[in-house]
């Protein structure tokens, strides 16, 4: 078969279409000509942007079009999805956090023959995205990373009042955290209206103590349980002792500042906080004018409740937009974006802050030269809970999530409001949404 006679279905079998563009010596006849725009959240890694950055004129050469990458602030991607749908206009691909495919189904693509083929070539998704990405056996995004968090801390603060390791469990962690918040070293978490921090910790804080959102079916309200009341009790103990009580104000840049500022002990974050000290180590320096990355280590887990350790972590994708004109390039742009020789380049550059959809980056010989610490985020994405638990990741968990009704179960207890009350204030938000007709 000739290069003039590449069929289309030909073209898709051929390493998910992007080495028939090469094969055919020119892109396909529908992108040329046109624009392609895609907007990002502005990443904790700022190298890894750059790199999405240099391969974007790499892509418009190889599709025929220009590739045009926008990044912002990630808590403006939700307010910025929404205006696009409701004006039937804006980018062609949007950033997709956590369970967003479901909230936005009816206003995305069916990815399908993308993600399947993807996945087929590299391992297969991790567990979490399915119920996620996927509505009614569809993808309607295209799943691309998970940003594992973990708990970095200053491991010779935690040995000055006997902690030789990371507390397993949060009994042992406010024995650890009262001991250094006296000392002026206090744990710094967001309870704030923020994507990341606030709800992978509070979320988790629930689940470790055994509450849930619904049960089972995803219709009926549990949240009012002996579990959750314990786990703000906990909070609200944990808080006062343990915490930097400014934290309440805090977006997820601000726990990565206070750390490096020698202001915080320890704090739930991604790998960034160890990245960026170690790209910067000639700046960012502990007490004793050594670089602070040194001093890091991370606990893979927040610590264990009364029910266990449960995990909620950031996973993420890309989906196109039904009212975009540029639908079959902007498969052919994901398909470009998650070849091997293109990915393996942004995957290697996050060192672990983002790691990959697909299992088998798992294997990839980058995690035999990482830093100790940072080989925690290897695995990190095996086991992620997600919204809604222990019912399905629905739309409905999703609004949760964006009204923050979890999280400000947890502030309002932290702000006085009795643990009782703010577990049954949730209640109340959480029919009002699952329970809705």
């Amino acid at each position: 078969m000739s290069a003039e006679h590449l069929h289309r279905r030909d073209f898709l079998k051929v390493s998910g279409g992007i080495a028939g563009i090469l094969a055919a010596g020119r892109a396909p006849a529908f992108a040329q000509g046109t624009k392609l725009h895609v907007v990002r959240w502005v990443d904790f890694i700022p190298e890894a942007d750059v790199e999405l950055k240099r391969q974007a004129p790499e892509a418009s050469k190889a599709l025929g079009a220009e590739v045009v990458l926008e990044f912002i602030n990630a808590n403006d991607l939700q307010p910025r999805v929404t205006a696009a749908i409701q004006s039937g206009s804006g980018a062609d691909v949007f950033f997709m956090m956590y369970n967003w495919p479901q909230l936005y189904q009816n206003a995305l693509v069916d990815v399908s023959d993308v993600a399947e083929a993807v996945a087929k070539e590299q391992g297969g998704f991790y567990g979490v995205y399915k119920p996620s990405f996927q509505v009614g056996g569809k993808w309607m995004a295209m799943p691309h990373s998970i940003v594992g968090n973990a708990v970095a801390y200053r491991k010779s603060w935690l040995k000055e009042v006997g902690a030789s390791e990371y507390p397993k469990t949060w009994d042992e962690a406010r024995k650890v955290f009262t001991a250094l918040k006296k000392k002026g070293r206090p744990y710094g978490q967001t309870l704030g209206h923020t994507f990341g921090d606030a709800p992978t910790f509070s979320y988790p804080m629930l689940w470790n103590f055994g509450g849930a959102e619904t049960d089972q079916t995803g219709k009926k309200v549990v949240i009012n349980s002996s579990g959750a009341v314990e786990s703000v009790k906990f909070m609200q103990a944990f808080w006062k002792d343990c915490c930097d009580e400014g934290g309440l104000a805090w977006d997820d840049t601000n726990n990565n500042r206070a750390f490096h500022a020698g202001e915080i002990s320890a704090t739930l974050n991604g790998a960034s906080i160890y990245i960026v000290a170690k790209r910067q180590k000639e700046k960012i320096k502990d007490e004793r004018g050594e670089p602070m990355y040194l001093d890091i280590d991370h606990a893979g887990l927040l610590p264990a409740g009364s029910a266990g350790q449960f995990p909620l972590y950031f996973s993420n994708g890309h989906g196109i937009m039904k009212y975009s004109k540029n639908q079959k390039l902007a498969k052919d742009f994901l398909r470009w974006v998650h070849s091997k020789q293109n990915f393996e380049k942004w995957f290697q550059v996050c060192e672990g802050y983002s790691v990959a959809a697909t299992t088998e980056w798992e294997k990839h010989a980058m995690w035999g030269k990482v830093d100790k610490p940072l080989q925690v985020f290897r695995t990190a994405a095996r086991n992620t809970r997600i919204f809604g638990y222990a019912g399905p990741a629905t739309a409905k968990a999703t609004e949760v999530f964006s009204k923050y009704v979890i999280v400000d179960m947890y502030a309002k207890a932290v702000q006085g409001m009795k643990a009782e009350d703010a577990v049954k204030w949730a209640e109340g938000e959480l029919k009002k949404i699952y329970e809705a007709a």
